[in-house]
């Protein structure tokens, strides 16, 4: 959307959209999905809401928010626009956090009286980090290592609550499972920064990739991608398979490993692949899950 463009419904609708990043929802919306469904066996009204809910409103929350507190960066990131995420026209600003907000709301209600206490602290951390990662006066996302952690918690804290949620009892394999998906989470994050360090620099925006490096930080990822492979190890049969699947991953990395500063935004090329990668790893990660339901009904 152009500044010219009239703010018609259409247009609005459009670039909400955009910012929700749709190539996106299924990372959110599948660990809660999967950890519901595998812990009870059965699907719910609390199953069906909190699929929707870490589907598309959660994004909404995740990315707009992100958009608008990331406008003056994103206006010298060439890379932004698309699935990489919305520019967002000024006027959109105050909209996008009514929409995210609104729309969360009910399905926040539902799963509130759906859960216990500690489903509760569970969603509120979560939540909390979704709007403080952008937002100020936190900004998590302008906090070195911080950074990561936080936008890895986006991932897997719906998992994390899906098991609250759902009264899973907790053991060492599941933990392992949890710690490797984190690591997943800030393996990808500090990947996805690489990109954007000059961008960044040039707002004044502080990030892991910014403060360490671009070389720094994508061999700080590619550890990260190999401990998590390891950490699936622990797991219980036929978990430990899924460690093959952090090799895509190192592979994707690897080429980036001694890339200069002034060259990171070749690392975009990397990101482009890392997206789809997901959709793949998804793919197996449930042909892993059916599996592993068909030896533990």
């Amino acid at each position: 959307m152009t500044v010219a463009e009239p703010l018609r419904a259409g247009n609005v609708a459009r670039r909400l959209l955009v910012s929700s990043r749709p190539v996106s929802w299924i990372n959110t919306a599948f660990p809660f999905a999967a950890a519901y469904l595998m812990t009870t066996r059965q699907i719910d009204a609390a199953l069906i809401v909190g699929t929707l809910f870490f589907l598309v409103p959660y994004n909404l929350a995740m990315y707009g928010i992100n958009d608008v507190f990331d406008y003056e960066s994103d206006l010298r990131n060439p890379r932004k626009g698309g699935a990489h995420g919305a520019v967002l026209d000024r006027r959109l600003h105050r909209v996008t956090l009514w929409a995210a907000g609104v729309l969360c709301l009910p399905f926040v209600v539902f799963l509130v009286l759906a859960g216990s206490p500690l489903s509760w602290l569970v969603l509120a951390a979560s939540l909390f980090f979704v709007v403080f990662y952008s937002a100020p006066p936190l900004r998590l996302k302008e906090r070195p290592f911080l950074d990561s952690i936080t936008s890895s918690i986006h991932f897997f804290s719906p998992a994390v609550y899906a098991l609250v949620l759902a009264g899973a009892t907790w053991t060492w394999q599941l933990a392992a499972l949890i710690v490797a998906f984190a690591l997943w989470g800030v393996a990808s994050h500090a990947f996805g920064a690489v990109q954007d360090v000059v961008a960044d620099r040039d707002a004044g925006i502080a990030s892991i990739a910014t403060v360490r490096g671009a070389r720094w930080t994508v061999r700080f990822a590619l550890a990260c991608y190999a401990v998590a492979g390891l950490a699936m190890l622990l797991t219980a049969w036929p978990g430990p398979l899924a460690a093959l699947l952090a090799v895509p991953y190192l592979v994707t990395v690897w080429p980036y490993r001694g890339i200069a500063d002034a060259d990171a935004a070749e690392a975009t090329a990397g990101w482009r692949r890392f997206l789809w990668l997901n959709q793949f790893t998804g793919f197996a990660v449930t042909m892993l899950l059916i599996w592993y339901a068909a030896l533990t009904s």
